[in-house]
């Protein structure tokens, strides 16, 4: 299996990467130019969420207010995206599409960046060992061509710290926030 190749979008082609900004969402996406990341919180039953929306998710009450992040986050899961036909994701491929945990409850979804996991190629030889219990011990080798590598993402585990970082796809395009190892 070889490497796909992957073009890049026609001009003029739509984007699926940027939002659409509008007079509510405006303070979240200024605040994350300027490297701040936003929840809101309802100040009725004090629980904070995130997507921005103009109500409280959990108790349905308008009286939510804009609050800045402290920009920490634990992993809750994560998936290598090795093909995504939507412009101009497959010529960020691969990447690492994850939840996050915020320190202030909400969970959100995010892009990994800067770990080791970044590393792969496409065709390489691979060999793992399963190990199967079900009444007995069973110890498999195989060797796989796949297009990933099954080594790569273990420095990424469940619940590890993350530290909020920002991203815009050009010059003058919205700041998007990302995850990265806080270590």
């Amino acid at each position: 299996m070889g490497a796909v190749p992957v073009s890049a979008p026609p001009a003029g082609a739509p984007r699926f990467d940027l939002p659409e900004i509008d007079a509510f969402t405006r303070p979240y996406w200024d605040a994350a130019a300027q490297g701040q990341l936003l929840i809101r919180r309802c100040t009725d039953c004090g629980q904070a969420h995130h997507y921005p929306r103009e109500f409280c998710p959990r108790c349905w009450s308008e009286n939510v207010v804009w609050e800045r992040a402290s920009g920490r986050a634990t992993l809750y899961t994560w998936s290598v995206v090795h093909r995504n036909d939507l412009p101009p994701f497959g010529a960020r491929v691969p990447y690492t599409a994850a939840v996050v945990e915020l320190a202030e409850g909400p969970r959100m979804m995010t892009e990994l960046v800067g770990h080791a996991g970044l590393d792969r190629s496409v065709g390489m030889d691979l060999r793992t060992d399963m190990d199967l219990r079900v009444g007995m011990d069973l110890r498999t080798d195989m060797d796989l061509r796949v297009g990933m590598d099954l080594r790569t993402d273990m420095d990424l585990r469940v619940g590890m710290d993350l530290r909020v970082d920002f991203r815009a796809a050009h010059e003058g395009a919205p700041a998007i926030p990302v995850f990265r190892p806080a270590s």
